[in-house]
């Protein structure tokens, strides 16, 4: 096992495409392998411990979620001392590639997955469809997916207009429906929020034994950037990794959305566009005496007391 993980510590965040792409190539090459996979994929693996943390990405995501312009894995490599593979799409790609179905036919062949003790599979959105969908490849494997579509098969989900330059796209070939795909690991985890009627619809699909559900409320249709902001996707990924992950832990972990300004702000929207007055009027006080700087709270909060005032001063309040 090597210990020098200087090759991580550069940071790619200001090189242009071409050249971050040659830099996480380089790097991959160094530590395990890179193979590109058709135009629109590659394949960058980092060997290091018994731990594999499978992450499914795209190059945009990369780009722009991460500070230093490095695929989600690498800060599990760096902290935990976990081998990483991330696998990349140029765009949203959803995965359905034959050179993607191959590199993991091949590494089943190669017994790639049985070198590790733990396999745990990642991915949001396009990416935690491939996850869940990929992780077949891994029986016994753990799979934590963030707002996950089970297929973009329109014969079964019509209903999803959101992706319908995708539905002539092959999603009933080999690791096409990823609820089914999911039968052969330990235990998988949805996070959904239950609000965005099209997530919710989708991760009712995957209801089935051995999933686990957690229902992200009014975190909007970006949880990961969310959660990454929370500073508490590491510790979802750890925990789902060792199986550690329950309903105590994340409710544990999920307190930090009490000081989280776009949870914070999307709740109160909730509860005034629901005319919920005097929620909204409990939750601006209880914001601003928690956080100094919440000025949006603090102009709604002072509008709510305006109106109580006037409806204390209002002799024909009490009548009604």
């Amino acid at each position: 096992m090597q210990d020098d993980m200087t090759p991580f510590e550069p940071d790619m965040a200001e090189l242009p495409k071409g050249e971050w792409l040659n830099r996480l190539a380089q790097t991959a090459e160094e530590h395990g392998f890179f193979k590109a996979l058709g135009r629109k994929h590659f394949a960058a693996h980092i060997r290091r411990g018994d731990t594999l943390v499978v992450t499914f990405e795209s190059v945009q995501g990369m780009r722009a979620l991460s500070e230093r312009a490095e695929p989600l894995g690498w800060s599990m490599v760096r902290d935990n001392d976990w081998s990483h593979l991330c696998i990349a799409s140029d765009g949203d790609t959803w995965f359905r590639d034959r050179h993607i179905i191959g590199l993991f036919d091949n590494m089943i062949d190669d017994g790639f997955f049985d070198e590790f003790e733990t396999v745990l599979f990642y991915g949001a959105g396009p990416c935690g469809y491939a996850a869940a969908a990929y992780s077949v490849a891994a029986p016994g494997s753990r799979v934590l997916v963030i707002q996950p579509q089970a297929t973009l098969d329109p014969r079964v989900t019509e209903w999803d207009d959101r992706f319908v330059e995708m539905r002539r796209t092959d999603f009933t070939s080999r690791y096409g429906y990823a609820p089914d795909m999911l039968d052969a690991c330990e235990q998988a985890y949805v996070l959904y929020d239950p609000v965005e009627t099209l997530d919710a619809m989708h991760a009712a699909l995957f209801h089935r034994a051995g999933v686990t559900q957690y229902r992200l409320r009014n975190m909007g249709d970006t949880i990961q950037s969310d959660l990454m902001a929370m500073n508490v996707l590491p510790d979802l990924m750890e925990m789902a990794a060792e199986g550690t992950l329950d309903d105590l832990q994340f409710a544990k972990i999920y307190r930090a959305r009490r000081n989280y300004p776009g949870y914070l702000r999307r709740l109160l929207a909730a509860l005034d566009r629901n005319e919920r007055t005097e929620l909204s009027y409990m939750m601006a006080r209880n914001v601003t005496s928690r956080i100094k700087r919440a000025p949006r709270f603090q102009r709604r909060l002072a509008e709510l007391e305006g109106l109580r005032g006037v409806e204390n001063d209002d002799p024909t309040a009490a009548e009604g």
